[in-house]
């Protein structure tokens, strides 16, 4: 055994007795308590019955502290319980990319999941599920019962600070990702809060900057994530958001909250304030609010004296705990409580990494300069700021500690048998001379979005400085993108292969071995547009973005997105849905049938694998809407897809349903979804740029 050999062996022993020994101290800290037994989950109808008896029962001091969390040294995202009455507290923690701050005290450690982005590059529901499975029961193994998650707001702007933790730039992917993802939360008996009720799109100026959008916009764009977490993932919360919408504060928007979510929607959970989106005590009770978190600034005293005044009626205020009461009994939350239990550490990374390598999406690849294989390279050069450590999630709210983590040197150290020379930060004179010595050259690179700031898309300087400089250095640079949203890359011409790994969590050094050598084969596409320049973003409009004197105009309307560059003519660096795979694929045989008797349509199609090694493809479908009197839809929008795993020289026949809705657009004049007439075009491929099947069906 040589002296390369030896140290790799060692290297490797090392790395697990560190994962060990992180999954001890993991465990240690999330011990079981006896377990009780579990009742039989009550329908609505009973659960209602129920609350009110006990809502019927209690003083107005009572109902008023069930109306609002408290804060102390020792309690947080917590609503105190009433032993008198039986009513349990309630213990939240945040949550869109695993289990984040909760409780008081020290944030525990748990599974740092991938960035909800790269769930989103997927294109996977049944990975959402999963992921939403680990939040769950990792939730009810930190002492939770409620997760503040997911986040669907719409990426309007790739510079929003929280697109990392959104799912991209789409509705219609976003419902399908949200959907899957809350149904894996609450198969656990862990409660789903949906967020943020509405346009928080931005984290400029977000607790008040006034969102100016059109009711189409709102319909079409804004809305359809959270319309099917509401109707079909039957999401137990929904959080109010802290902008405006149209010159009224989310949590205290009638229209919003009232008509649409309560009347129109049936939403028949609780809605509880982001943390201070509260600004009001009458009008925020009267639209629809029922939890002000995290404190009681309007509803505690100043509700009180509003129902004793009448200007609430305590009507009200029984409809609001009788809607959290009842969605807590039905899941179970009334009644004595499973054991939690300790966290899996090394089964949820698995799964953790599994997700990170089905996200990652391959931007270049020219000369198949990747996959790496694992024998015959004698050199590596691993340089960068994020060559020496992980990148395992954003900033805010949805951090999260993780049990442990993978650095990139370790993952590639444990799968490829050559000499890596890691070098740290941007020192060019050094990465030049470490990038002519090695064979390859792998340049780690990225960002650190966070809540509470938006960013420039652009890497820093001293990123693309070192980029450029080792590309030039050596022809074989790989760069790997760390990145929580769009970046630019001034420097693409210049190298051969770009991966977007995108915030991979815990796991990240293994998972982007995973990608880089070929143990897995890319499949990940894009769930935003990557543009060119900011002036191709909303950005070169201030009114746009991030807006004028307190008001963003969403002057665009429904172009949003790959629509806008669709509607313009404008070819953006990386379009929408795009990514790269390590063999090939092809379409063809498309057959459009729609269906008698209703408005609906099968489009029916054969995806092959014409490449040497086992992959996945996501096939996109698309339409093209005939022109409409009230302003056309944008020329293409994506209304099915589906993720297929084929063998060399597979075929399978896919065939993607559409609905009637995919054929609706929303009435301004009629205030309700109408189906359009005419001829629509239907687009069949591998992203909204590429679709090389085309059909057409009219409609009635």
């Amino acid at each position: 055994m040589n002296a390369n050999s030896i140290c790799r062996a060692v290297s490797r022993v090392f790395l697990t007795l560190f994962l060990f020994l992180a999954a001890a101290l993991a465990l240690a800290g999330s011990m079981p308590v006896p377990a009780r037994a579990q009742q039989t989950p009550l329908t609505h109808a009973q659960a209602v019955a129920r609350a009110r008896a006990i809502v019927a029962k209690m003083t107005i001091d009572e109902k008023i502290t069930e109306l609002h969390g408290i804060r102390t040294p020792n309690k947080f995202r917590f609503v105190p319980g009433i032993r008198r009455l039986g009513i349990p507290a309630l213990q939240m923690t945040n949550g869109p990319a695993g289990v984040g701050p909760g409780g008081a005290g020290p944030q525990k450690p748990a599974t740092a999941l991938p960035a909800p982005i790269a769930l989103a590059a997927t294109w996977a529901p049944d990975l959402a599920y999963e992921y939403g499975q680990i939040e769950g029961e990792e939730t009810r193994s930190t002492g939770s019962a409620l997760l503040e998650g997911p986040d669907v707001n719409i990426a309007r702007v790739p510079q929003g600070g929280r697109v990392f933790e959104s799912y991209g730039e789409d509705p219609y992917l976003d419902a399908r990702i949200a959907v899957a993802n809350i149904d894996g939360i609450q198969s656990t008996g862990i409660m789903a809060t949906v967020k943020h009720f509405i346009a928080n799109n931005q984290e400029s100026q977000r607790f008040t900057i006034n969102e100016d959008v059109g009711p189409r916009a709102l319909h079409e764009i804004y809305m359809p994530a959270f319309k099917a977490a509401v109707q079909q993932a039957h999401s137990a919360a929904v959080m109010c958001a802290y902008p405006r919408v149209n010159g009224t504060y989310n949590c205290e928007n009638a229209p919003l909250l009232n008509d649409v979510l309560i009347k129109e929607w049936h939403f028949d959970g609780f809605v509880m304030s982001d943390w201070g989106a509260t600004h009001s005590t009458v009008p925020s009770a009267l639209a629809g609010l029922d939890l002000e978190m995290p404190t009681g600034h309007y509803f505690s005293a100043d509700l009180k004296q509003a129902v004793q005044s009448g200007k609430v009626p305590v009507s009200v205020i029984n409809g609001k705990l009788v809607r959290r009461f009842a969605t807590m009994m039905q899941f179970g939350l009334w009644d004595p409580q499973p054991t939690p239990m300790p966290i899996p550490a090394f089964a949820h990374g698995a799964v953790a990494r599994r997700i990170a390598d089905a996200g990652m999406v391959l931007l270049k690849n020219n000369g198949n300069l990747l996959p790496l294989p694992i024998r015959g390279i004698r050199s590596i050069a691993l340089i960068g700021p994020y060559a020496v450590r992980p990148n395992t999630g954003g900033g805010g709210s949805s951090h999260v500690i993780p049990l442990y983590t993978i650095t990139p040197y370790n993952g590639l150290q444990a799968a490829l048998e050559s000499r890596i020379t890691v070098l740290g930060g941007c020192n060019i004179d050094a990465a030049v001379a470490a990038a002519k010595r090695a064979q390859i050259a792998i340049v780690m690179v990225g960002d650190e979005n966070t809540e509470g700031r938006d960013h420039s898309i652009e890497l820093p300087a001293a990123q693309n400085q070192i980029i450029e400089a080792v590309a030039r250095a050596n022809p074989k640079t790989i760069v790997v993108v760390k990145s929580g949203s769009a970046v630019l890359m001034p420097w693409l011409d210049e190298v051969p292969a770009v991966l977007e790994a995108w915030y991979p969590g815990e796991e990240d050094g293994n998972a982007v071995a995973d990608v880089l050598t070929g143990k897995v084969n890319p499949s990940g596409k894009l769930p935003l547009t990557f543009p060119r320049s900011v002036d191709q973003t909303l950005a070169a409009n201030p009114e746009q973005y991030p807006g004028v004197d307190g008001t963003a105009h969403y002057s665009e309307g429904i172009d949003v997105g790959y629509r806008d560059y669709a509607a313009r003519g404008i070819k953006p660096l990386f379009p929408f849905g795009f990514g790269l795979s390590y063999t090939t694929f092809s379409f063809s045989g498309m057959k459009v049938t729609p269906a008698h008797g209703d408005h609906s349509a099968t489009v029916s199609f054969t995806v092959t694998n014409t490449g040497k090694v086992a992959g996945a493809e996501v096939a996109q479908l698309y339409l093209g809407f005939p022109p409409i009197a009230e302003g056309n839809e944008p020329p293409i929008q994506l209304k099915g897809f589906r993720r297929i795993m084929l063998n060399p020289g597979q075929s399978r026949t896919v065939a993607l349903k559409l609905d009637a809705h995919s054929f609706s657009y929303w009435s301004d004049n009629a205030h309700a979804w109408k189906i359009a007439p005419g001829t629509f075009q239907v687009m069949v491929g591998d992203s909204s740029a590429n679709t090389p099947l085309r059909g057409a069906i009219t409609m009635p």
